[in-house]
């Protein structure tokens, strides 16, 4: 039921001026039913931890930002790598309950809405995470998203993103809209460099077609 209420949602606010507005409804009916958010795991997610295992990456004396943080178990993941994070989400719910299950959380949670941060976040941060936060938006709403996203990486930084993946002749059916590889060449064209592109079906069951992608900042000085 938690992914046809939040579809539902999702539908209703398809050309509203505060076509985003859905998530804090969804997360506010959730309340403490964790479950009742489609995308709760309550664990880092699998497709990240599985990167960074392969990586072997640390993240000691770096800034991390992750884009619609959910429940908080991404930046905590991260923090545990040893970054420094900044986590967001547009609803006030969902960062209010980060706060109380990481009562001692090094992470700075923050209610910021992606299509409209601080300024101080240009090209601010050395990784930035961007899971499940674009196929979750209006299709409308994702150029617009992705060139915030990729305003926040500092110059030789990295911005890994994970979402659903289709081809272009594929339906984009309901929320989660699958990205198709085009939709994510705007990242290129705003001056990243693509270091890695996975296309692969994960272990859930059934299997779901994933991206895992990840870009590079050039530092040009």
């Amino acid at each position: 039921m938690s992914r046809q209420r939040a579809q539902q949602l999702a539908a209703e606010f398809l050309g509203r001026i505060d076509a985003t507005a859905w998530f804090e409804v969804l997360y506010a009916e959730a309340g403490t039913n964790y479950g009742d958010v489609p995308w709760a795991d309550l664990a880092p997610n699998p497709n990240l931890v599985d990167w960074f295992i392969k990586q072997d990456l640390s993240g000691k004396g770096k800034t991390a930002l992750v884009v619609g943080c959910g429940y908080g178990d991404d930046a905590e993941f991260l923090a545990e790598r040893g970054f420094h994070v900044v986590a967001f989400d547009i609803s006030s719910t969902a960062i209010s309950e980060c706060k109380r299950r990481f009562l001692n959380s090094q992470v700075s949670y923050q209610v910021v809405d992606l299509l409209n941060p601080p300024n101080t976040w240009f090209q601010s941060f050395d990784f930035v995470l961007e899971s499940y936060t674009l196929q979750a938006l209006a299709p409308e709403l994702r150029s617009a998203a992705i060139s915030k996203i990729s305003s926040f990486i500092a110059p030789s930084g990295q911005v890994l993103v994970i979402a659903r993946g289709r081809e272009e002749s594929d339906d984009p059916g309901k929320m989660p809209y699958p990205l198709t590889k085009p939709d994510l060449e705007q990242f290129e064209c705003l001056g990243l460099s693509s270091q890695l592109f996975e296309d692969y079906y994960d272990s859930e069951t059934p299997p779901v077609r994933r991206f895992r992608v990840l870009y590079v900042l050039s530092d040009i000085t």
